[in-house]
């Protein structure tokens, strides 16, 4: 009796230290650091048709500001573990944190669309040095295991692109250059942060350089290659909406954050609360069939009723229950996918993924202009719904993630 009692009081302990709130300060700087650097992607969304109106842009135009932070961002996932195996996992993160600060206050006084484009790319440079080591970090720093971990890092990020939204629509109402003093602000807060809370991880002579080319080395694994072409197929709907909604729901910037606002928080619900349900009951793949498919009938609603504002509304909040279904479970996914470092599989499906956030914005305004606004939204659901249909086809090679969940 009494060793059975000591076992259970073992477990007891066990469970509670692994637990998801039980983490070292380090985690919940880097998550804090998380919330406050996506905060920077809702914070811009409600002000995108006051740009176009104040600095008489078009559409096209406006939406190059998501296609130059993507572009940038996707190519600079290349070099994020060469500088990480060189400078430490710490000073990445902050490196990254202040190119993003001083990019989103020199955007804040841009005098032109263009100024404002190349300067947004700078912003995602420093993003994507923060958002791939963080994922990194929170996985390799947790005491609850890569499924929690990523539970944790999906929670960050729905925090802050909820939030983001509200406070851009608050600011945004005041000056379109507002939202961008704020980023910037808000930068400095998490740098002081992390500066403070994050132990400096230690670079010895045993500590493995990474290359510019392990990435590319790692897309060998078909397995990761199959989720990163599926997140860049995919992706081209999620920045569709992203980017060009915003311009046919006929609200100013206070409505604009809290649509954002409500399309954030069901996105951080999901993420944390119904994928690892979804994930546990029906297994990765075909909860990821699922979220893509209603993600994709959700675009095509939106194309068809995109004269009409309510329609919009209504489906872009809905559309946040699916992404955020569908981050938490195909960044689970991408963790076990390779055997490579965590950060080089992150860096690689990264690339391809933004990649695909890079044209979509871009090509939906032009496809606006050259048709009618009905056709990026079609062609948004269309690419999403491929990402399903490529999915299945190479199921084979992700066999291995759902029997690892299953034996877990």
């Amino acid at each position: 009796m009494s060793n059975l009692a000591d076992r259970k009081k073992q477990k007891t302990s066990v469970n509670q230290k692994s637990g998801l709130l039980n983490q070292p300060k380090a985690i919940w700087a880097v998550g804090f650091a998380c919330i406050i650097a996506f905060m920077g992607i809702g914070l811009v969304d409600p002000i995108l048709p006051a740009i176009a109106e104040k600095m008489h842009a078009s559409k096209s135009d406006v939406t190059l500001l998501f296609t130059s932070y993507n572009l940038v961002m996707a190519f600079a996932m290349l070099i994020t573990g060469f500088i990480s195996s060189r400078i430490g996992i710490k000073w990445t993160l902050l490196l990254g944190i202040l190119i993003i600060a001083v990019f989103a206050g020199l955007g804040g006084n841009s005098s032109s669309i263009w100024e404002l484009v190349w300067l947004r790319g700078g912003w995602g440079l420093g993003n994507a040095l923060f958002v791939a080591t963080a994922l990194s970090a929170i996985v390799s720093l947790s005491r609850s295991g890569v499924a929690q971990s990523i539970i944790l890092y999906e929670t960050a990020i729905g925090l802050g692109i909820s939030v983001g939204p509200l406070l851009g629509g608050e600011l945004g109402s005041i000056s379109w250059r507002g939202p961008f003093f704020g980023v910037a602000c808000l930068m400095v807060i998490a740098f002081l942060s992390l500066s403070i809370m994050m132990p400096k991880t230690p670079i010895t002579q045993n500590t493995k350089k990474a290359s510019f080319l392990d990435p590319f080395r790692a897309l060998k694994h078909r397995s990761l290659l199959t989720l990163g072409i599926t997140a860049f197929l995919y992706n081209f709907g999620f920045f569709t909406l992203l980017a060009f909604s915003p311009f046919y729901m006929g609200l100013k910037e206070h409505g604009l954050g809290f649509v954002f606002l409500g399309w954030g928080l069901l996105l951080a619900i999901t993420s944390v609360f119904m994928a690892p349900k979804l994930q546990k009951k029906f297994g990765t793949l075909k909860s990821m069939y699922a979220m893509l498919t209603l993600f994709a009938i959700t675009l095509l609603i939106m194309g068809v009723g995109t004269n009409t504002s309510s329609v919009v509304i209504v489906c872009v909040i809905i559309a946040g229950a699916f992404l955020g279904n569908n981050n938490t479970l195909i960044t689970t996914a991408v963790m076990q996918a390779a055997p490579v470092e965590r950060s080089t599989a992150s860096a690689a499906y990264s690339f391809l993924r933004f990649l695909g956030g890079a044209i979509a914005p871009y090509l939906a305004g032009k496809l606006a202009e050259w048709y009618n606004p009905h056709v990026p939204f079609y062609v948004g659901g269309c690419f999403v719904l491929l990402s399903v249909l490529f999915l299945f086809i190479n199921k084979k090679h992700l066999i291995h993630i759902d029997k690892a969940e299953s034996a877990h």
